[in-house]
Parts: structure tokens; sequence; C-alpha cells
């Protein structure tokens, strides 16, 4: 090999470190960018919080397995960050029992949230002769007979984080709020013919 085609290799073999030095230095500063905005911002989930049901129908049919439901809730969202809104996108909300769907999926309408504001959706739920597995039905039996019958109000969709005029991709939020169905026997619920008034003001599971 001549001196000539050393110097080449050589040449050639200084450029790749600097390109793998320049990129490497891209990326550190990205992700620097990043650490940097993250501690800034400081950003927060939303804060969901179930504030009463109201039961319609909560029994089951003349046909046995059978469950027919009709609620109306009431959710509000918090937004904590003060620096970032939140844009709430295809959200789901329904009911479950012991992990079933037991009611239809009511869309809520595609929202902004702004700092430190706060939303209240209030739809209805409902799911008519909705078949129960054999040993959710016996659940279900000995729940009613106790008297107390756990429900689980959940949100399914997609949310954004804006920051000034940046707005984020989309990511998946899952909210899952508790909600104990007594009967009436508690001083938190109000009766008014067949239909209860629950007052709960429950905190809900929020991930995203």
């Amino acid at each position: 090999m001549s001196l000539k085609d050393c110097d080449y290799q050589e040449e050639r073999r200084k450029l790749k470190r600097r390109i793998f030095c320049g990129v490497l230095a891209f990326i550190f500063l990205i992700l620097f960018v990043i650490f940097l905005i993250y501690i800034i911002l400081r950003p927060s989930k939303p804060h969901f919080v179930l504030q009463d049901v109201t039961v319609l129908a909560l029994n089951t049919s003349s046909a046995p397995g059978f469950l027919t439901t009709n609620i109306q809730v009431t959710v509000f969202s918090r937004n904590p960050n003060g620096r970032i809104g939140v844009y709430y996108e295809k959200l789901d909300m329904f009911a479950t029992y012991r992990s079933q769907q037991i009611t239809l999926p009511a869309l809520l309408p595609t929202t902004y949230q702004g700092h430190k504001d706060v939303i209240v959706w209030s739809p209805f739920l409902y799911g008519n002769s909705v078949p129960l597995a054999p040993y959710l039905c016996d659940m279900l039996s000995q729940d009613l007979m106790t008297g107390m019958v756990l429900l689980n109000v959940k949100i399914d969709g997609r949310v954004k984080w804006k920051v000034g005029t940046w707005i984020s991709g989309s990511y998946h939020i899952h909210v899952n709020c508790p909600a104990y169905i007594s009967f009436c026997e508690r001083k938190d619920c109000i009766g008014f013919g067949p239909t209860v008034k629950y007052q709960l003001a429950k905190s809900c599971a929020v991930e995203v």
C-alpha cells in the first residue's frame, strides 16, 4: 500500500470518528433538552374524580344470567399542570362488573383542557339484558343479597399534551373509578322514586 493510500484511509477514519462524535453529541443534546423541559414543566397526569352515580336500573332480567343497567355518572377531570394543556380525544366511558363490561360505551366529546382547568362529564350508561358468565351471576346474586355491589366506571381514550404552540403525539389514557352501590343504606345516597343517587366523590386511578 502506498503512502497516498495510507493517508486516504487515515482521513476516512478521522471522518467517521467526527461523524460518530457529531451524532452522539446531537443525541445527547436532544436528551438534555427533553430532560430540561421535563424539569421546568413537571408534567402531571390529569386528576379524575367520580362525583356521583344515579342508578335508574340495576337488576337481573326474568331470564337468568342477564343484567340490565341504566345509570348516569358524573366525572370531573382537573388538569394540575400550570404550563401544559391537555387534548382529550376519542374518550369512551362505560361500566364494568368484576372486569366484565355491562354497558355500551358512551363517546365523550373531544375537549381541550387548559392549565388548572376542570371539565365535567355526565353521560348515561346503559346495557339491556347483557349476558353474564355463570360465575358472575352467582357473585351478583350474593352481592345483591348483602346489599352492596361494586361497579367500576372506566374511561379509555387518547390524550395529547400542549405546551405553547407545540402539540405532542397521542398517548393512551385509562381511568378506573370504583363505585360502591349500597342500596341507600348509607347517608351518601338520595332516593327519589325508583331512582337512587349516590354522592361518592371518589378519586380514580389514572394511567397514561
